[in-house]
């Protein structure tokens, strides 16, 4: 009978190992199953195409990465918690079945010693005549069913503890994700402000230029107008200081006594009497100028005396510098005294 109800008991413990084993088992890969989708998920969901060179990021997409993961996290988390716990359920199912298993066979040894008791003496005997062995081997059991529940108990609390570590660790994953994520999103931030700061001082040195062009052409144009004002009031200078000459050889001829003047040339306006005026003046002569209706007179003079003029004649068509061949000597009389 000791050696049916040891069988029985191993069968028992045998096959509650299996089942506790394979309860083991299904929760670590389901665990491990969802350890492996995370990675997956978080990259699919972070994954973003790079913006072209000179495009401006996008910061809104960076935020709604971070919030899809976070929330992947937690739904992952609460999954792993809800996998734990379904796990303890069912290997605190499992002890309770083996305990009532393990009872109802101790229970049904007792009935069948019991029975073999009562079928030899034909009375009935009560518990306190189980054998000695009997005995102690119920007192084995219980200390083998401590042991395997103390063993259970360790089981789980190591199963907790690394639930725990893992959850640790997934943590401080997601916090460097996160620390990443917002380095990134600051980085961005600061980049964006450089390039809005370049921006404002490559418009600010833009229009200091433009300002800077505008005040050269400003000032340029009033230096040019300026030099265009004294050109022309040097020009209007010009032009009454010979028309005062004219008028005074005009109020000599025409107005003074009779005069012997040398007539050098008949120039066909006014420009050639200057030049020709010029080169007598250059070699010391006094020159007047006359107008007349077939040109401009010119004439060297004036000389009291017919002599003195004739010599001036003599000396300019001899002055080959000059050039001047056919002067001759005319005596000059104002118009109001003709």
């Amino acid at each position: 009978m000791n050696s049916k109800q040891r069988w029985m008991g191993g069968v028992v413990l045998l096959g509650g190992g299996v089942l506790l084993a394979a309860l083991l088992l299904k929760g670590k890969e389901e665990i491990y199953q969802n350890e492996l989708k995370t990675p997956e998920l978080a990259a699919q969901v972070t994954q973003q195409k790079p913006a072209p060179e000179g495009e401006m990021v996008q910061l809104q997409a960076l935020t709604v990465d971070v919030e899809t993961e976070k929330r992947l996290l937690e739904e992952q988390r609460r999954g792993r918690e809800k996998a734990v716990a379904e796990q303890e359920a069912r290997a605190a199912e499992f002890l309770v079945m083996q305990q009532q298993a393990e009872a109802d066979a101790a229970r049904k040894a007792a009935e069948e010693y019991a029975a073999l008791n009562a079928h030899r003496s034909g009375a009935q005997q009560s518990s306190d005549n189980i054998p000695p062995e009997l005995v102690e081997d119920e007192k084995v059991k219980q200390k083998r069913l401590a042991d395997e529940k103390l063993l259970a108990q360790k089981k789980l609390d190591q199963q907790k503890a690394q639930q725990q570590r893992t959850d640790a660790d997934k943590k401080t994953v997601e916090d460097k994700r996160k620390a990443e994520a917002d380095k990134k999103l600051a980085d961005m931030k600061a980049a964006e402000k450089k390039a809005v700061e370049k921006k404002a001082a490559d418009d600010k040195a833009k229009h200091d230029a433009e300002v800077k062009r505008k005040a050269a052409e400003k000032h340029e144009a009033e230096k040019k107008a300026e030099a265009e004002q004294k050109a022309l009031a040097e020009k209007k200078k010009a032009e009454a200081a010979k028309k005062a000459e004219a008028e005074k050889a005009r109020d000599l001829l025409e107005n003074g006594d009779k005069q012997w003047m040398v007539q050098v040339a008949l120039a066909a306006n006014e420009a050639n009497a200057d030049a020709v005026a010029s080169k007598l003046r250059a070699k010391g002569y006094k020159v007047t100028k006359s107008p007349t209706s077939k040109g401009v007179r010119i004439m060297v003079g004036p000389s009291k005396n017919r002599d003195a003029a004739d010599a001036a004649r003599k000396k300019i068509n001899n002055d080959e510098s000059l050039g001047m061949k056919s002067a001759w000597v005319i005596e000059w009389v104002p118009l109001d005294k003709r």
